[in-house]
């Protein structure tokens, strides 16, 4: 446990530090009359987790955390189960961006989550996996004015209803 919490800290410190870098092609600040240049969240959040695995690599070193003093597997049986089905689950999400766009895949991988992983009920499951990403539809493309993939042309009616909301 003590050497897989430094080596994720590790790893994720610089997939931060490339995702910032990255990001930092776009513009990373305010532009007047816009909003947030479009490597602005992408930067500013890249730099938020780098804090955090910084964070956690001086409690590893200063042996502060429980996971430092650990002498525990990084992942047991049931460890690797859960990843294969979550990471599973994301490689599902990211490939049904493109067909049921990304709100589709977000509503598709809540409610995979939350009633077959989570066993939640399927009142809370559907109602979350719907309501969902209707407000992140709302956020993204109403304020924020970020456009994201909306899949294949089947899923265009949806799309057309709810900007009508929004214009």
């Amino acid at each position: 446990m003590r050497y897989g919490e430094i080596v994720t800290a590790g790893v994720l410190a610089l997939f931060s530090i490339y995702l910032m870098w990255k990001s930092a092609d776009l513009p990373i600040g305010y532009i007047e009359g816009k909003g947030p240049g479009g490597g602005a969240w992408p930067f500013w959040l890249s730099a938020i987790m780098l804090l955090s695995c910084i964070a956690v690599m001086i409690k590893w070193v200063r042996g502060t955390s429980p996971l430092s003093q650990s002498d525990e597997p990084f992942l047991d049986g049931h460890g690797w189960r859960m990843l294969g089905l979550v990471g599973g689950g994301l490689v599902g999400f990211v490939a049904l961006i493109a067909v049921i766009s990304m709100y589709g895949a977000i509503a598709v991988f809540l409610l995979y989550y939350l009633r077959f992983l989570g066993r939640h009920s399927w009142a809370l499951s559907i109602g979350l996996s719907i309501a969902t990403p209707i407000l992140f539809f709302f956020f993204f493309e109403g304020a924020m004015r970020i456009t994201m993939p909306t899949g294949l042309p089947f899923t265009d009616p949806v799309f057309d209803f709810l900007y009508e909301i929004i214009y």
